[in-house]
């Protein structure tokens, strides 16, 4: 068996990795989202984020600042798209 590499990743903590200090989008359960700059994470999935923002149809409805968020609230964590600034 071998692993398929994609723009050098190979496994799902990987992508978060490439992902630090860059802009992430988070989807939470309860239809939560926030955008933030992704600081830390663990195996968890429990991240740390910088700037965060709560979203609401695509426009922040709250600033929130530094923040922790933990990995079982999380549904999916994604490159945030620049029009969500």
């Amino acid at each position: 068996m071998f692993s398929r590499m994609v723009n050098g990743i190979e496994r799902p903590l990987d992508l978060l990795n490439a992902s630090k200090g860059k802009e992430v989008l988070v989807q939470l359960k309860g239809d939560k989202q926030f955008v933030g700059t992704l600081v830390a994470f663990d195996i968890h999935i429990n991240i740390v984020l910088d700037n965060a923002k709560e979203m609401e149809n695509g426009v922040v409805k709250k600033n929130i600042g530094f923040s922790f968020v933990r990995g079982d609230t999380i549904i999916f964590i994604s490159p945030a798209s620049t029009s969500l600034k």
